[in-house]
């Protein structure tokens, strides 16, 4: 699996091409905005787009999911306990914050833990609640990758004062999810910059 980095939209939300080396299928990990930067890069790189994986449904998160599935009829992965907020502009805060009444039906629904195969690679769903309700990472474990959205961030966890949101469950998602984990998983969060589950454990002040 080779990944790839978008810093899309106004917040710089990063979305992640996970590519299939052998064949270039690849996965869409939040596809924050501007379809158009995503396709661009598919088009240059000879990607064929199969599925979007979406970590929660806040709107700098789904924003060019509507326009990859009209255009490439990518499967759309979510969380189960998700559903609600992605299909309500006003949890996902799409219209607050971007100004687009912005709602997403997933294609699948995963629960706790699932493991599922896409353009030919394993994940395996960790179900992290607390950023949101339904809030998910996606762990590839031959690369060691975990995709931690707005859950875990270097040195911090994600915001829990939207709709839903439990400081509690993200810190006990964080670490009876997350931190047990190998320590050399590379976590590749939401916004800013990579770093490593054995990073968090010594030195993220929330754990």
């Amino acid at each position: 699996m080779r990944i790839e980095t978008l810093v899309l939209g106004d917040v710089r939300t990063n979305c992640y091409l996970l590519i299939n080396e052998e064949t270039l299928e690849t996965i869409v990990v939040d596809p924050a905005d501007r379809a158009d930067v995503i396709v661009r890069k598919a088009v240059d790189e000879g990607l064929s787009l199969k599925a979007v994986f979406l970590t929660h449904g806040h709107g700098d998160h789904i924003l060019a999911v509507s326009d990859l599935k009209r255009d490439f009829g990518v499967k759309v992965y979510a969380a189960e306990a998700e559903e609600g907020l992605l299909l309500d502009p006003a949890q996902n805060l799409s219209k607050a914050l971007f100004g687009a009444a912005v709602t997403v039906k997933p294609d699948v629904l995963l629960e706790d833990g699932q493991v599922f195969e896409e353009a030919g690679m394993s994940f395996r769903m960790l179900f992290t609640p607390g950023h949101t309700p339904g809030g998910c990472c996606y762990y590839q474990p031959e690369a060691k990758a975990l995709f931690s959205g707005d859950t875990l961030f270097c040195g911090s966890i994600g915001r829990t004062d939207f709709p839903g949101g439990s400081l509690s469950a993200l810190v006990r998602s964080v670490k009876e999810k997350l931190l047990v984990l190998p320590e050399d998983v590379k976590v590749y969060p939401g916004h800013e910059e990579m770093t490593t589950v054995g990073h968090e454990k010594k030195y993220n002040p929330y754990m």
